[in-house]
């Protein structure tokens, strides 16, 4: 059929049209709610051509809204074709709220039951009871009845992530939570969050971009057994007599096979169709949060080490990269997707690079103030003197998961850039040297990395930091240090701590380094159990954009042992003319 925008929305409305269907959901995300999505699942893109990582699209008769959020507002605006979709903000205005705009009593919303959670249709539902309209599953996909080119499903065998990096068997994981069943006297648990299941097991795959999960569902016992969606010619060999494979398409068969059983799920990632069969089977559902999560966030020592020797060995890529951009980025022959390159072979260069753990960001002058700018075709901005450029990026190392910003300027930065970015500079250092009484949560201290800023009249809209996974996912929770981050920080845990401040137009600042929670030395008189943050990401922060006269001398020190450190660990890594260039950097302050 025809690519066209209109001619898609117009084969989809007439099959809504034979379905009884006024309207239908069409999201972003699969049947596993992750960030990356394989090519197969990439609908939305195919219907409307937005190919951000979050969003939602709602198709009526008449009207279509894409919602995004305020990261992709002006992506959206540019790969969607405006006369036929409405843009909508996935905060101001939800899909829930339009579609009591869109619907009337008696209407029918429609949405596959697989690539909506549990929760997600339970607020459709709401939404259209409110005005007499009914939410409806729909079995089979609408537009994969019309994507006649779709891609196939990922086949590519999984890999071990063994012990040496894990820490811990997937014997000892699975006795464990089995064990936690019992206790709770559940039979059984389903997770459907892949990268739970590529925890709980050690494995790991390539069936999305950027993060090696397993796209699998797994249904655990309380007797220690295991059934794991996926074909099982893709499992590799020593998984164990009790774990078994079980066909993806024989899963709602299975699940209907649970008459009676006590069966927990956590309803924000699990797909609607999981609870309407358990129910069909009479099972009793249980409501609760996956129980990888936590332990999965809460880095055993083996992990730990891990992430530690894998930010070191990035560390040393970024600092050949910055090295080497303060000698190219003058000519001005330099564009965005050059310097994103020129990064990745560098950090190709280590040899134990899998893959990145993000599509990078580079982003130069009035790009930078877009906090998740995407890299257009044709290469991006050409990069000149007086731009500040950003480069947000990443590796997935089997050793661990890298994250880290740098904000650098090409020429002499002016007396405001210099403000802005020490604003942000204290900000980052106030969270870096923080320590924190055991049970204290992101939310509590979301504020300092901000007071600086809040004290100019500026703030940023993005969260000051978010989980990181082990070889998994570089946006993992349930930890973050964000307004929104209600889970106790722990032992363990690595979040980003990486504040900003961007002036729409003109230019962006972001500071971005990998923290690790841990006990916190005693405090001398104190009463109360502490934690802190031991700092993993090991790269030089720009001294031409620091303003030094805005720095209490307790920060002047923190600085300096940081660079101190820096240049102690990442030195010995590094070509000699790099090492020159890496003593320049990091020269103390006082």
């Amino acid at each position: 059929m025809s690519d066209t925008p209109s001619t898609k929305l117009s084969q989809l409305r007439k099959l809504m049209k034979q379905r009884g269907l006024a309207a239908y959901i069409v999201p972003r995300q699969d049947e596993f709610q992750g960030e990356y999505v394989a090519a197969y699942a990439e609908r939305l893109k195919w219907l409307s051509g937005f190919s951000g990582s979050w969003g939602t699209a709602v198709v009526g008769l008449r009207k279509a809204a894409l919602f995004v959020d305020g990261r992709y507002t002006v992506q959206a605006k540019t790969q969607v074709y405006l006369k036929a979709w409405t843009h909508k903000n996935l905060i101001d205005e939800p899909p829930v709220t339009w579609i009591k705009t869109l619907l009337k009593g008696g209407d029918k919303l429609g949405y596959d039951p697989m690539l909506l959670t549990v929760a997600d249709s339970k607020r459709y539902a709401d939404a259209c009871a409110d005005i007499g309209a009914q939410c409806v599953a729909v079995s089979d996909n609408l537009i994969d009845a019309l994507w006649t080119d779709r891609p196939p499903r990922p086949k590519a065998a999984l890999f071990d992530h063994p012990v040496k990096f894990a820490g811990r068997s997937a014997a000892d994981k699975l006795k464990e939570l089995s064990s936690e069943l019992k206790r709770q006297h559940r039979d059984c648990v389903l997770l459907t969050d892949p990268a739970s299941v590529a925890w709980l097991f050690n494995l790991r795959g390539n069936d999305v971009p950027f993060t090696p999960v397993v796209l699998a569902y797994a249904l655990v016992h309380a007797n220690a057994r295991a059934d794991i969606f996926i074909d099982a010619q893709r499992l590799p060999k020593g998984l164990g007599s009790k774990v078994t494979a079980v066909p993806p398409a024989q899963f709602a068969k299975h699940l209907g096979a649970l008459k009676g059983k006590v069966v927990q799920l956590d309803e924000s990632s699990a797909p609607a169709l999981a609870e309407s069969q358990l129910r069909k089977a009479k099972a009793r559902i249980v409501h609760t949060s996956d129980p990888c999560v936590l332990p999965k966030a809460c880095k055993n020592k083996v992990e730990q080490r891990g992430a530690a020797a894998a930010q070191k060995r990035d560390g040393a890529a970024l600092v050949e990269f910055l090295r080497w951009f303060a000698q190219v980025a003058p000519s001005g022959k330099l564009n965005e997707a050059q310097a994103a390159e020129q990064l990745l072979k560098f950090r190709q260069a280590t040899g134990k690079l899998v893959e990145l753990s993000f599509e990078s960001i580079p982003a130069a002058g009035p790009n930078a103030a877009l906090p998740h700018y995407h890299l257009p075709n044709g290469g991006g901005r050409r990069i000149k003197t007086g731009d500040i450029f950003l480069i947000d990026s990443g590796g997935q190392y089997k050793d661990g998961t890298t994250d880290v910003t740098r904000t650098v300027m090409v020429g002499a930065a002016g007396a405001e850039i210099k403000d802005r970015f020490t604003r942000v500079l204290k900000g980052m250092i106030a969270i870096s040297v923080l320590r924190f009484p055991v049970g204290t949560t992101g939310a509590h201290i979301d504020a300092l990395a901000r007071a600086w800023l809040w004290a100019g009249g500026f703030d940023f809209d993005h969260g000051t930091g978010h989980g990181v996974g082990s070889f998994l996912s570089v946006h993992e929770g349930p930890q973050r240090i964000s307004k929104t981050g209600h889970t106790a920080l722990k032992p363990g845990m690595i979040v980003t701590n990486e504040p900003g401040y961007y002036k729409f137009g003109h230019y962006g600042i972001r500071i971005e380094n990998l923290l690790l929670v841990h006990a916190a030395e005693k405090i001398e008189g104190g009463e109360r159990a502490m934690l802190g943050f031991k700092t993993l990401t090991l790269a030089p922060i720009d001294r031409a954009l620091i303003e030094t006269s805005l720095l209490t001398r307790d920060e002047l020190r923190w600085l300096d042992a940081y660079h101190a450190a820096v240049l102690a660990e990442i030195g010995p890594l590094v070509a000699a003319d790099t090492l020159v260039w890496l003593q320049a950097a990091c020269a103390k302050f006082n």
